[in-house]
C-alpha cells in the first residue's frame, strides 16, 4: 500500500497529495497482482508494485534508450565533467502517452558588441513557442536592470538549444540560459557536472517548473551512463522542492553524496554554485566589488557602451570630414 501511495504521489507531482486519476492506479494494481500470481504468492508486495511500475515503463520507454544511446556513443553531445564559457546543460521533458522522461540538451551562447539584442534563434526559424520567446525577452530586461541601469545596454547575444530538431516552448529553460548568457558576458566557465532548471523573472527570482522529477532522473541516467563520478547534480528552483518524489536508485544515490540536488532561489544563488566566484552586491559608489562575477559582466557590458559610443562618434566624424571635403 505505501509503495502504492508513492505512485500515486509522484503522479500527482506533488508529495502532499494523491492522484484522481485512479484508472491509472487500478492498472498499476492488476498488473502487480499479476505478477505476485506468477510468483506463487497470495498477497502482493511491494517488490510486486515496483514490477509493474517498472514493466510499465519498459513497455514505453523505446524512445529515451534511443536518446540515451545517441548520448554514450556521443552523436547528442552532452558534457558531464569539466566547466566551458557560455555553455550549459538545461533540461527538457519529452511525453510519450502517459509516459515522461527527461533529458539533458546543450545550451549555448554568444555575445559582441550591439544594440542590445538577445536573440533567440529558436524563435528565428519558428522552432520557438510563445513561452519560451517570453521567457528570453525576459532575461533581456534583467541584464539592462540589473547591469547596465545607467548605461545604454550595447551588446548582441544569441541563445539556442543545440542539436534540437522540433519546437521548444516553456520558460523552465530560461534560468539557464541565463547563466549560459552570464558566463559568455564575463568569459567565466560555468560547471558541466551541474544541469539546470528553472524559469526566471525580472528581479532575478527562480520560479517553479514542471516535471522536475523527470527531469532530474533523466540527467543522473546519463551521467551514470557516462560516469558518475560523484560530483554530478541538478539545480532545481526552491519552490520545486515538495514536488520530489524521485526514483529509489536516484534517492540512494543522493543519500550516498554520489549525485546532488541544488534548490536555489535567486539568479546569484546559482551563478555562484556554477562558477565559484561571489557575486557581491553593490557598494557605496554604486558599483560591484572587483572579483566578483557581477562586477566582470557590468564591466563587459559597460565597455560595449564605451566601445559603441566611440565606434558611432568616429563613424559621424569620418562623415563631416567627407562632407567638408566634397
Amino acid at each position: 500500500m505505501a509503495r502504492l501511495l508513492e505512485h500515486s504521489t509522484r503522479l500527482a507531482g506533488d508529495r502532499d497529495k494523491l492522484t484522481a486519476r485512479v484508472g491509472m492506479v487500478h492498472d498499476v494494481m492488476r498488473e502487480a497482482d499479476y505478477w505476485a500470481g506468477a510468483s506463487g504468492e497470495a498477497v502482493v508486495g511491494a517488490a510486486h508494485v515496483k514490477q509493474a511500475i517498472t514493466a510499465q515503463i519498459h513497455r514505453s520507454d523505446r524512445m529515451r534508450e534511443q536518446v540515451h544511446e545517441q548520448i554514450e556513443l556521443g552523436t547528442i553531445m552532452i558534457d558531464v565533467a569539466g566547466a566551458k564559457i557560455g555553455q550549459i546543460n538545461g533540461l527538457a521533458v519529452i511525453s510519450l502517452g502517459n509516459f515522461a522522461f527527461g533529458r539533458p540538451n546543450r545550451l549555448t551562447a554568444r555575445v559582441r558588441m550591439g544594440s542590445g539584442n538577445v536573440v533567440d534563434i529558436e524563435r528565428e526559424v519558428e522552432l520557438g513557442g510563445p513561452l519560451h520567446s517570453k521567457g528570453v525577452l525576459i532575461l533581456a530586461s534583467y541584464l539592462g536592470a540589473h547591469y547596465a541601469p545607467d548605461f545604454p545596454l550595447s551588446l548582441s547575444a544569441s541563445l539556442v538549444f543545440e542539436q534540437s530538431y522540433s519546437g521548444v516552448d516553456g520558460d523552465s529553460a530560461s534560468a539557464a540560459e541565463l547563466f549560459a548568457l552570464l558566463s559568455a558576458i564575463a568569459q567565466v566557465p560555468v560547471r558541466q557536472n551541474i544541469a539546470v532548471t528553472g524559469s526566471v523573472n525580472q528581479h532575478g527570482e527562480i520560479q517553479a517548473i514542471g516535471g522536475v522529477n523527470e527531469k532530474i532522473e533523466g540527467f543522473f541516467d546519463v551521467c551514470r551512463a557516462l560516469d558518475l563520478s560523484g560530483e554530478q547534480g541538478v539545480m532545481i528552483p526552491a519552490s520545486n522542492v515538495r514536488h520530489l518524489m524521485l526514483r529509489q536508485d536516484v534517492v540512494d544515490a543522493v543519500a550516498s553524496g554520489r549525485f546532488h540536488i541544488y534548490p536555489i532561489a535567486t539568479v546569484d544563488e546559482g551563478i555562484e554554485l556554477l562558477t565559484g566566484m561571489e557575486t557581491a552586491r553593490r557598494d557605496d559608489s554604486g558599483r560591484y566589488p572587483e572579483g566578483s562575477i557581477n562586477h566582470l559582466v557590468e564591466q563587459r557590458l559597460r565597455n560595449y557602451a564605451e566601445q559603441k559610443r566611440a565606434f558611432s562618434s568616429d563613424g559621424k566624424a569620418g562623415s563631416e570630414n567627407e562632407e567638408a571635403q566634397g
